[in-house]
């Protein structure tokens, strides 16, 4: 405040940014802890950027920045020479330094959720108390993208009491020292999560005014925007498709909207169904759905019909790989597969996680009664919904990827490839099928480090999911938000959907 106050004096008091602002955000699901390692999610993502600092994040051109790590270099195909900032101050009041940094990945490869990201880091050296050297059990092209998901963990407060247990109560889950911009002073899961400012936080060159925010999970669409528009909160996400006209024309209200890479998809779980290891049953389910048709009338338009997991961006797209819908080829394959008649099937979905999720899980489940597929389908908020998603409850299941090093591998490793519980590799493979292509792929990519020859590998990849129809690709969703338009969303907001709200600015002054 100092800082600011010695602005104020020079430039007057209209310099909007050093005023302090509260402000309450409205979304549709909280985190499932305070654990940043617990479950790897846009939720807990966009709490870590807040709460904790990472080595690496995203700018908002798909470059990544320095954070607590202030230069890299490498020593070799396998080392990475990382510089710390020797600035950094936990909540707890530790000084961060290199050991923080061995204890946090170390942690990262013993998380179910996070450790087929850092299979590839062998260990990590200390060099000098800011300074580590990791070293990969080979050369691999994306690990300055992973750095991007060690958000520093403060050895001093959790050491001994670093257990992680998903949907668990353990310390971590409920207790938290981070080095980000926020405090947790409040959390009450499912009604509320407060956070201050940091005031030791070590970035002081960010404009940001938010003095205190408060998260509200609120399920219901139409609830989230009516507090918007009554003034109760200042920004919501999502925006359901049916409502955005009404925020378009509404004056003192904002909308913002991205191109998104998440690919929202339906998994078909070939251990649990006979029927469902059929290649022309599960070609048939994908020819059934009109994925099209759901971007048109459920999504009103926002969105993109998907025929492939990788987003344009990605190198493993194929520009002619489209959605096709057939739903007289598909009656013709169900019955060459023994199955005219057809068959009952069960599919979960979460109501509160995707844009329009159970909307769009109706819509599909519609789509394959027309081939004689009747679908019992049930919908559950977000953290009942992933509880049953680990148990492999149905035999079709809802999921949304957005791959978290902005790469085709990502997804592959992670939703296609074979379950490995030590690796971590197949953790959201709900599918429970092994294909040895996919395997041998997903390795070859981690290891090629020429652009040309490594997109040809994704590629293959792709197609041969298409080919088999391994998954149903339904949709990109975009990213949409709705704010006041004192705040100033658009400048910290990045494309894979974490606001960096430390550095978010809010033009009017004081709040609340």
């Amino acid at each position: 405040m100092l800082r600011c106050l010695l602005i104020l004096l020079g430039m007057g008091f209209s310099a909007f940014s050093c005023l302090a602002a509260d402000i309450r955000v409205a979304v549709d699901a909280d985190p499932i802890s305070l654990d940043p390692h617990e479950q790897l999610s846009e939720a807990g993502i966009q709490y870590s950027h807040t709460v904790f600092d990472p080595l690496v994040r995203w700018r908002q051109n798909g470059t990544l920045e320095p954070r607590l790590a202030q230069s890299w270099q490498m020593l070799d195909a396998n080392t990475m020479r990382v510089q710390l900032r020797n600035d950094v101050q936990f909540h707890s009041g530790n000084r961060m330094t290199a050991d923080d940094v061995l204890f946090t990945v170390a942690r990262l490869k013993g998380s179910v959720d996070f450790k087929a990201l850092f299979n590839v880091v062998q260990n990590v050296d200390k060099v000098d108390d800011y300074t580590v050297d990791i070293h990969t059990t080979h050369a691999y092209p994306l690990l300055l993208n992973i750095l991007a998901y060690v958000f520093v963990m403060d050895k001093g407060f959790y050491e001994g009491k670093a257990e992680i247990v998903k949907f668990g109560q353990t310390f971590a889950s409920s207790n938290v020292s981070g080095s980000g911009p926020f405090q947790v002073k409040e959390r009450i899961a499912g009604q509320r999560l407060v956070l201050e400012r940091n005031p030791n936080y070590w970035d002081q060159t960010s404009s940001g005014n938010v003095q205190r925010m408060e998260w509200l999970p609120i399920r219901s669409d139409s609830t989230r925007l009516a507090a918007l528009l009554t003034g109760d909160v200042d920004a919501i996400s999502p925006v359901a498709p049916i409502d955005i006209a009404r925020v378009q024309r509404t004056p003192d209200i904002q909308l913002l909207s991205m191109t998104g890479t998440r690919i929202v998809m339906l998994q078909l779980n070939q251990s649990r169904r006979k029927e469902l290891q059929h290649p022309k049953v599960r070609q048939a389910m994908s020819l059934a759905i009109n994925q099209s048709l759901i971007v048109e009338k459920i999504l009103r338009g926002y969105g993109e019909a998907a025929g492939q997991l990788s987003a344009t961006a990605f190198a493993g797209h194929i520009s002619d790989l489209m959605p096709q819908y057939d739903i007289e080829k598909a009656k013709q394959l169900m019955a060459e597969a023994g199955y005219k008649e057809g068959f009952r099937i069960t599919m979960m979905a979460p109501n509160n996680r995707y844009m329009s999720d159970e909307k769009v899980a109706q819509a599909a489940a519609a789509m394959l009664e027309k081939i004689n597929i009747k679908v019992d389908l049930k919908t559950f908020p977000k953290a009942q919904y992933f509880q049953l998603f680990d148990q492999r409850a149905a035999d079709v299941m809802m999921l949304g990827w957005q791959s978290d090093t902005f790469d085709s591998n990502n997804i592959f490793e992670f939703t296609l490839a074979c379950r490995d519980l030590k690796t971590g590799l197949g953790t959201y493979n709900a599918g429970e099928f092994c294909d040895p292509l996919i395997e041998q792929g997903v390795r070859l990519a981690n290891r090629e480090m020429q652009p040309k020859q490594r997109e040809r590998i994704l590629q293959g990849i792709e197609h041969h999911t298409a080919q088999e129809a391994l998954v149903i690709p339904l949709y990109w969703q975009p990213i949409i938000w709705a704010t006041k338009r004192s705040v100033q969303l658009e400048g910290v907001l990045n494309f894979l959907n974490f606001p960096y709200w430390g550095d978010l600015e809010v033009s009017e002054g004081i709040h609340g």
